[in-house]
């Protein structure tokens, strides 16, 4: 992974995991992007990023939730 990643690759993670979710874990998926790049989406616009990814700017809430679980949690999969 890279030290610092753009906003656009940012975008198209969020974009291809919300698009690929399973039904009902859509919600899901921003947390887990949110737990994943914690440290790279830091010093970058959620809104900006959201707008790329063609998603709701409501759900920079749900990517912060997991940003801030990041430190507590260890993704098993």
């Amino acid at each position: 992974m890279e030290d610092h990643m753009q906003v656009h690759e940012l975008a198209s993670i969020l974009s291809k995991g919300y698009l690929s979710a399973a039904p009902g874990e859509a919600v899901l998926s921003i947390h887990l992007f949110g737990i994943r790049y914690a440290e790279e989406l830091k010093g970058h616009s959620l809104p900006e990023i959201l707008a790329l990814a063609d998603l709701p700017k409501s759900y920079g809430t749900e990517i912060r939730k997991g940003m801030r679980l990041a430190e507590y949690v260890e993704i098993r999969t």
